[in-house]
């Protein structure tokens, strides 16, 4: 399905250009309207994941400065990549409640001047990790940078209800270059974490979808919420989870984790799979309540922070 955001009337708004801030354009106000650009919270979770995956490749905790050379690009890189995400969604994010408050909606920071600073926090994101980690690393986060700026904010977003699986593959991808940084390639076990967290992010984004439906209706973003019922929805979100489960497991003999981690993904991937059938439940049958999507949002949250830490912690554990 192929849609397109709705043209702004003349005189709107859109039309007119970004609104002029009110008040001083102080240099603090300016530099944590930049920040807010980079979307703190989502690069917090992926460095969630990161740490946890080169603790598992070193066997043990990597070089202080190792880590610190890795999370830093990784964070300018996830920054650069959300910048851009903002600069090309301006038009719809006017229209969302969810994001009419960003720096480029609200004209504290131009177009331009975006563009301008997530071009550049790309460069030297890339430019960072090829000289003070390896190149493997940096090429994979070049890749990671292209698959959600194009691959799926240019492409995918506006054209289809499978957007964010395939374009999800963005936020996968610090694994990937968590344990590159450390063994200069990849493995079995990396590419079982890429699948967690691949599986993991249509439960993760779908419910938040279903609690902005109308702003993504409005802003012509064909999220699978938008154009299936909630009951299907669910149910996918479902399979995906199960799928999420399978991978987690299958670390314990990929990887060679203890029983204290399989225990640990077991509990928690029950949990969060039951989580998602009382959503399914809820949305087949309104009469059972409301249907708590942010719940299940928050709760995915959960899933990922405490399946990474059980992902670190288990290394330090006797065998």
């Amino acid at each position: 399905m192929r849609t397109t955001s709705p043209a702004a009337p003349a005189g709107s708004p859109a039309s007119a250009g970004p609104r002029p801030a009110p008040g001083p354009r102080t240099l603090r106000r300016r530099v944590a309207a930049y920040v807010a650009l980079t979307k703190p919270r989502v690069i917090e979770l992926l460095l969630v994941t990161t740490l946890p995956t080169m603790i598992l490749a070193q066997g043990g905790f990597p070089p202080v400065g190792l880590v610190l050379a890795t999370l830093v690009g990784g964070a300018a890189a996830a920054g650069s990549a959300n910048v851009l995400n903002c600069y090309i969604d301006r038009d719809i994010d006017q229209v969302m409640n969810r994001t009419k408050r960003r720096p480029l909606v609200t004209g504290e920071i131009t177009p331009r001047a975006a563009l301008v600073f997530g071009l550049a926090l790309g460069v030297a994101s890339l430019l960072w990790l090829a000289l003070l980690v390896n190149v493997p690393s940096a090429l994979l986060t070049g890749g990671a940078i292209l698959i959600y700026v194009v691959g799926y904010t240019m492409i995918l977003k506006r054209r289809t209800p499978q957007n964010i699986v395939w374009g999800g593959a963005a936020g996968c991808m610090p694994v990937l270059i968590g344990w590159s940084s450390v063994t200069g390639g990849l493995s079995w076990a990396a590419v079982l974490l890429f699948g967690v967290i691949f599986f993991w992010t249509p439960p993760h984004y779908w419910p938040l979808s279903m609690k902005f439906r109308k702003d993504y209706a409005a802003a012509g973003v064909p999220m699978l919420p938008v154009v299936a019922a909630e009951s299907k929805v669910a149910r996918e979100m479902i399979a995906y989870t199960v799928a999420m489960i399978a991978c987690s497991l299958l670390l314990v003999p990929v990887a060679g984790m203890t029983w204290v981690y399989a225990v640990v993904a077991s509990v928690l991937g029950v949990w969060f799979l039951w989580s998602n059938i009382a959503l399914y439940r809820r949305a087949q049958d309104p009469s059972r309540g409301k249907l708590r999507a942010m719940s299940v949002f928050h709760g995915s949250i959960t899933y990922l922070s405490l399946l990474s830490v059980a992902v670190a912690v288990d290394v330090f554990l006797p065998l």
